[in-house]
This record gives C-alpha cells, structure tokens and sequence, in this order.
C-alpha cells in the first residue's frame, strides 16, 4: 500500500474521532449515562488500587531493610530458624518460599531484644490479593507473635541451680545465689538419757562379785542458738560462717551397791557459752537434670573457741582414779570438743518430678593435741599426753516433697560411725566404735522470697544417739 493512501486512511479516522467527540460533548445518549458511571467508579478504584500498591511497594522495601538488619546480626542460620523456613540445598540463603510474610515475622520476635522498632509500628506485608493485602499481613504478624516462643536474640538463662527442698540436714542443698547474703538465725534442741553400770571387783564364782557395782543415768538438755552467715560469690560458689552459743545442763543419778547405802545420788552440772566457730565453703560441681544429679562439694573448719572437756573442773581431789579421789565427773560441762576439726563432703541431688532425692558423704578428721592436762577439784593440772579423738565417717540420705508453691516436706537418716579415741598412741580403755543413727523430719515454709521458716525433728535410732533433736531455722536473704 502507498504512503498516500495510508496518510488518507489516518486523516479520516481523526475526523470521524473528531466528529464522535463533538457529539459527546454537544450530548449523551440516555443509554450510555450509567456506563460512564461505572466506568468513573473503575477509573477510581484503579487509582486507590494503585496507591495502595504504591504503599506497600513502600512497605515491602522497608521489611527488606528489616531483613538485610537483622541477617547481619543473627546469621542467616537463627534468621531461618525463626522464620520457620528451611536452608535451600546447596546455599547459604532461605528457600524462595520465605517470604515478606515472614520477615515480618522475625522483626515482630526480634524487636524486644535487638532495639528494632515495635511491630506495632512496623508497615504490614501483603500478598499478591489486592482487596486482602492488609488483613493478611495483620493475620501473619499475629500468627509470628503467637507461634515464637522464643525471642530471636539472646535466649533466657537456664535454671542451672539445684531444686529448693526443706532441709533436715546441717549442709544445705540449695547454694545462695550470687551477690546475695543469708542471715540464718537457728534453735537447736537436744536431748540424751543414757544408763551405765560399773561392776569394779572380781567373782569368785560367777553368781558372787566382791567389790563395787556403780548403776548411772544420766540425763543431758543441750540447747544451741546459732547465726549463720552466707554469702553467695558466684552463682556456683558459697562461703558460710557460722557461731554458736551453747547452754547444756546434765544430772546423773547414781547409786552405789555393797557402799551401805539406799539411796539415789543426783550431781547436777551446767555449762554455757561461745561453741565452735565453724567456717564453709561450698562449690556446685556440675549441671544436673532428671539423669545426672546436681553434685556440691564442700569443705567446713570447726575450730576449739569453746570451753573444752579438759578446761572444765572435775571432782577429783588429786587424780582421778577409780573411786578412790571422787567419781571423776565434771563440776560443769564444756561448751566445745577442744580439738579442732576439717571436714571434707559431697552432697548430691536427684530431682525426679516430685521428688527430689539427695543425700552426704563426709569424713571428719579431728587434729590430736599434746600436752593435755586435767584440770582436778584443788587447782592442779593432772597430765594426760597426746589426745587424738576418732575421726567420723557420716553418711545421710532422704527425699523431699513439694506440697504446694510454698510448703514443702522432707524425711531422712543419718549415720556417724566414730572411731575410739587414743591416747598417747593407744587406744583409751572404755573407748570403743560408736554408731549414731537419727531419723529425720522436716519441714518448710516459704513466706516470700525473703522470709523461709525451717522445722526438723530428729529421733534417735542407737544407745549413743540423743533421743531427740528439735531445730528450727529462719533464713533471711538482703
């Protein structure tokens, strides 16, 4: 076709559109007014349409800035993690499929932790539906927030300390946390009875003794106040002081066969004052779990800052021996051992929910002391050489209950084994292995994090046991 003929063709078509606008303008035909109606509405919706687009185009560049942000500072590994998407084979990126959606995600977790904006504030992500772009990405952000359980940032700590039961035994369980101090003021009741019979003489056939039968009992209350101090260094270490102030009082009641007496006699003595000052150091060894027990090694010092045996005044003229110079029994009654004592243990815990399982292993080794004298009823110092006490191997176990977030209840057994004391290398006559054995009871009750009340009661299972031990106990914690 001609150049010509195409320029006429194009000429005629701009008159006949020419001519078509003219009677637009000049009028509109009846049947065409609700079209352009429409057509107007349509043009209108196009344009919000297109200003919505333009908003979230906005949107979608500043939740890719959020992104680029927050792979910088987690990785692209956590990110993924968080995301809920999975690592594409072979590349260091996400799947196609994590989308603005999740992005808006991960700022949503994110943005107590890393500083980032609040999610309230952040734009919304949309999807490719125009009429549902902004209750999408609301419904999306809100599915973020409830399914993150975990902030993306640094996690919460993990309970790494033993669980809190109430304690019967005198090594703790739970350490103090750190930076803090427990002031733990204690009662400690005691009380022993124990009957002896002396047959000094010899038989002549094996239903006649020529000599001396001496029949005691005797009968000892020993009340312990006490403050301990703990402080907790780190939150695996703790340092504990502890001093007692001790106020015993005893009777023994004595009758002596063939002497030409009847009647009981009863010698009373007393004593009280400072006890043993005893210093602790504990150290929680390892992470346990319902598998593995919490294991807490510790070492305690007992020192001699109370009133020995020996410092107290006997009843013998010149010596103790025998019957001869008086009964040899104490004017009153020491507030210490005399002797000063390390102590090396592990204490184990086992939590099986309910319950929590624990226990000791210990081993007390008493220093021997030379030089030891006597002090007898006129003043004067009988000797007695080098004194060495038995050491003490103890053992406890038991197991704790919790009743509810406040109360809590435990029960136990200990056992002392005591070897015989010597003297001056020998074992002294009349000293033999002694085993002790308490049953254990207790109790707790947790006012607030402050205040703890401590009950336990000890009942004696062996002759050289004390028949009962009451103690109760109040830590304070600053």
């Amino acid at each position: 076709m001609k150049k010509g003929s195409l320029r006429g063709i194009r000429q005629a078509g701009c008159s006949t559109l020419l001519l078509l606008g003219g009677m637009a303008q000049g009028q509109t035909p009846p049947d065409e007014g609700p079209a352009a109606a429409k057509l107007e509405a349509l043009k209108r919706e196009v344009t919000e349409q297109a200003a919505t687009l333009e908003q979230m185009k906005r949107s979608m560049a500043e939740q890719e800035a959020t992104i680029r942000e927050l792979r910088s500072v987690l990785g692209t590994d956590v990110l993924a993690r968080k995301r809920g998407g999975q690592r594409a084979p072979g590349t260091g990126g996400v799947t196609p499929g994590d989308t603005a959606t999740n992005a808006a995600s991960a700022a949503a977790g994110s943005a107590g932790t890393q500083g980032l904006p609040n999610t309230n504030n952040l734009p919304q992500a949309s999807d490719s539906s125009p009429g549902n772009n902004q209750n999408n990405a609301q419904d999306n952000t809100q599915m973020a927030l409830a399914g993150d359980e975990q902030p993306v940032g640094k996690p919460p700590e993990a309970n790494t300390a033993p669980p809190a039961i109430a304690p019967i035994f005198d090594q703790p369980g739970v350490l103090t946390p750190a930076g803090k101090l427990v002031v733990e003021p204690s009662f400690q009741y005691g009380y022993s009875s124990s009957d002896r019979v002396a047959l000094v003489g010899y038989t002549i056939i094996p239903a006649l003794l020529i000599g001396l039968i001496d029949v005691r009992e005797v009968k000892t209350s020993t009340y312990i106040e006490a403050v301990a101090f703990r402080y907790g260094v780190t939150k695996r270490l703790e340092i504990e002081a502890k001093v007692p102030y001790v106020q015993s009082s005893g009777s023994t009641v004595s009758r002596e066969v063939f002497t030409g007496t009847a009647v009981d006699n009863v010698f009373n003595a007393s004593g009280k004052g400072l006890g043993d000052v005893e210093a602790t150091v504990r150290y929680q060894i390892n992470y346990g779990n319902e598998k593995m027990p919490y294991f807490i090694g510790w070492l305690r010092y007992k020192s001699a800052t109370g009133k020995s045996p020996f410092d107290v005044v006997t009843d013998c003229v010149t010596r103790c021996v025998g019957n001869t110079t008086g009964t040899g029994l104490p004017l009153g009654l020491p507030t210490g051992t005399g002797f000063q004592a390390i102590q090396p243990g592990i204490t184990w815990l086992l939590p099986t929910d309910p319950a929590v399982f624990f226990g000791t292993f210990s081993y007390l080794h008493n220093f021997a002391r030379d030089n030891v004298s006597r002090t007898v009823l006129n003043g004067q110092q009988e000797p007695l050489g080098k004194i060495a006490p038995g050491d003490i191997f103890g053992f406890n176990f038991g197991i704790g209950l919790s009743l509810n977030e406040h109360a809590s209840f435990s029960i136990g057994y200990d056992q002392s084994i005591i070897w015989p004391t010597k003297q001056n290398g020998s074992t002294v006559p009349g000293s033999v292995r002694v085993t002790q054995g308490t049953l254990l009871v207790g109790y707790s009750y947790r006012f607030n994090s402050r205040y703890t009340l401590n009950v336990s009661v000890g009942a004696g299972l062996t002759t050289d046991t004390p028949n009962l031990t009451v103690t109760v106990r109040l830590p304070i914690t600053f």
